[in-house]
């Protein structure tokens, strides 16, 4: 089987592509005083802009979305002024980068909350999970149920979010509604027991998740909106009865109002792909636009998905961090720099910028 396949061109919308490898979104925990995205942002970016598209690190849409430590936002100008150094310079190096969306909802801490708030969730129940805050990982707090009046508020925050993306210069924004965090939390029935129009059926709980993307193609177009889901994943103790066919209505609705992938987290965030049954050829045929598949690929594996068109591009996180010349390294078989999991989350420019490439390395 040949892999050639995967290092072609690929139009994503009216974006091309250079290859079928996408950077997956990874939190690193460097952003400075204020949340805005650190002086190293901008090379750590760069150098991997090599990848058919870069997806940066989850990113809050407001104060009230912020759930771990030195995470960036996206909501001040300050923030905006801080991305565009990063944007510009993945598109001097002839890249294409979309901003992961979040609101991390009930996956928080107090600590970390305006005034000290709760934070806020679908429903009063507490994440059996941990959070890094003060220097540490600590339980998450205990969240509060959000008032029918404040959802409203949680899509404006979403939507200026996304035009803010636009402003910085990102090509187009992911929004994130997978992993645990607030848009999945209404999605799956182990965190959302409201009785209202947000809870309930099916239909209910992906209302939030459809009113977001609806608000935010109306600002920015559908052509530059994703949506990232995990259908099985546990991911911060996150649980739902019967997975199938929520997300098969959640595909049939994002494939209708024409974003332009579904990036799909495959089994356990993380972990095993096949942690439970479930059909993701049932999502690939009901989403017409570009499938993004993630969880464990290597070359070989994606090579066989795309043989049998069960993706169109495939995203690769950890490997991601130690090699910002991994589509070089995965075209030629080259060996990958080994991971220093010390330096992942928090610090500077070692374990972020330094590792080197196969010309820097003399191989």
């Amino acid at each position: 089987m040949t892999n050639a396949r995967l290092f072609q061109p690929y139009m994503l919308g009216s974006l091309e592509l250079a290859n079928r490898i996408v950077m997956a979104p990874l939190t690193r925990n460097r952003a400075g005083s204020g949340l805005v995205p650190g002086e190293l942002a901008a090379t750590y970016y760069a150098q991997r802009a090599s990848a058919g598209l870069l997806i940066t690190e989850a990113t809050q849409i407001s104060a009230q979305a912020q759930g771990y430590q030195d995470t960036p936002g996206i909501y001040t100008r300050a923030q905006i002024d801080a991305w565009r150094k990063v944007t510009d310079a993945v598109h001097a190096e002839g890249g294409k980068i979309f901003v992961q969306l979040w609101h991390v909802g009930r996956i928080s801490h107090v600590d970390l909350q305006p005034g000290g708030a709760a934070p806020v969730a679908p429903s009063a129940i507490r994440a059996e999970t941990k959070t890094f805050v003060n220097n540490g990982f600590h339980d998450v707090s205990v969240p509060r149920a959000l008032e029918l009046a404040e959802l409203p508020g949680i899509i404006e925050d979403f939507r200026q979010a996304a035009v803010n993306a636009i402003t910085a210069g990102f090509d187009g924004v992911e929004i994130h509604a997978a992993n645990g965090y607030l848009l999945e939390q209404f999605l799956k029935d182990g965190a959302n027991q409201r009785t209202d129009a947000y809870g309930g059926s099916v239909e209910n709980r992906a209302r939030l998740l459809l009113e977001v993307t609806r608000a935010v193609i109306k600002a920015i177009g559908a052509q530059r909106t994703g949506v990232r889901i995990s259908p099985v994943s546990p991911a911060n103790a996150i649980s739902c009865t019967n997975p199938q066919p929520q997300y098969d209505y959640v595909a049939d609705q994002l494939s209708a109002l024409g974003v332009v992938y579904l990036h799909v987290v495959e089994g356990a965030t993380g972990g095993p792909r096949d942690i439970v049954p479930f059909n993701y050829d049932s999502l690939r045929q009901r989403f017409k636009q570009t499938y993004i598949g993630n969880n464990g690929y290597n070359v070989g594996l994606a090579a066989a998905q795309l043989a049998e068109a069960k993706a169109d591009l495939f995203a690769f996180g950890r490997p991601f961090i130690a090699n910002p010349d991994l589509i070089e390294r995965l075209k030629t078989g080259a060996a990958l720099n080994p991971l220093d999991a010390t330096t992942l989350y928090g610090g500077g420019a070692k374990g972020y910028t330094d590792y080197p490439t196969l010309a820097e390395a003399g191989l």
